[in-house]
């Protein structure tokens, strides 16, 4: 993961995002009775998991890290990701740790065998490493081909992607929604969201990359998730790990 992806822009990839997002589905039975919102960290990049972590303890809330196994220890274009010790350390602390496939794998061009053993390879180590139960996943790039998509949904609580929008009742859970911390207007965005969120009592699931002073352009500033977490407690978000979130809507793994 040392280059920045680049997503498939060809007509044919255009229209397979557009139609997966109608196949496979698991709606949401049950609709949040209040807002709730996770932040979520994807690819763990030891900025995350050490300054993310921390902004969201100062709180007394905890977060949501995705985790690719097989870049432990690696340095890329987010910085250096974070090791087996820091998963552990952030499971003990309270914090959940996600999957996110082992290799980072691209759902949206893997078949379903390969994907699903990607990810059943990821669960297995990082519970080795102490930093489980694995509950819920996101795909990496938010991306998914229908294969992929029936494979792994419903065998986690919840299977996120990055497509706009809050989780209510019919919110596909082999789909969610997603809004990004990311770039010069990330903050604003997030804010935008927040207050779609809070509106209709729903539950929103913030991500981002590296929390850094000079981020990348898919994480952001400590400042800007500091402000965030106050914005959502300002309003009286729960501040919730996914697990937490779909304990509370009664979502459990088909298997």
């Amino acid at each position: 993961m040392d280059q920045p992806y680049q997503p498939d822009r060809s007509l044919k990839g255009k229209v397979r995002r557009r139609a997966v997002r109608l196949m496979h589905r698991r709606p949401l039975a049950v609709a949040p009775d209040r807002p709730m919102v996770t932040f979520s960290f994807d690819d763990a990049p030891r900025s995350a998991a050490e300054t993310g972590a921390r902004l969201l303890e100062a709180c007394g809330a905890r977060g949501v890290f995705y985790v690719s196994a097989g870049l432990a220890g690696d340095e890329g274009h987010m910085g250096p990701f974070a090791e087996a010790a820091d998963y552990r350390r952030l499971a003990e602390a309270g914090h959940e740790i996600a999957c996110h496939t082992y290799s980072h794998l691209d759902c949206g061009r893997a078949d379903g065998r390969t994907a699903s053993l990607d990810a059943a390879r990821n669960v297995e180590t990082l519970s080795s490493w102490r930093a489980g139960p694995i509950r819920n996943f996101a795909y990496p790039y938010g991306d998914v081909a229908p294969a992929p998509k029936a494979a792994l949904g419903g065998r986690y609580a919840t299977l996120r992607a990055l497509h706009h929008g809050v989780i209510t009742a019919g919110t596909d859970l082999n789909q969610t929604p997603a809004v990004g911390i990311e770039g010069p207007d990330g903050q604003a965005v997030a804010e935008r969201w927040l207050a779609e969120a809070l509106a209709r009592k729903a539950w929103l699931i913030l991500y981002t990359h590296d929390v850094r002073p000079e981020p990348s352009p898919y994480g952001c500033t400590p400042e800007v998730l500091a402000r965030l977490i106050d914005r959502a407690q300002a309003d009286g978000f729960d501040i919730v790990t996914a697990a937490e979130a779909s304990r509370r809507l009664q979502i459990a793994p088909a298997a």
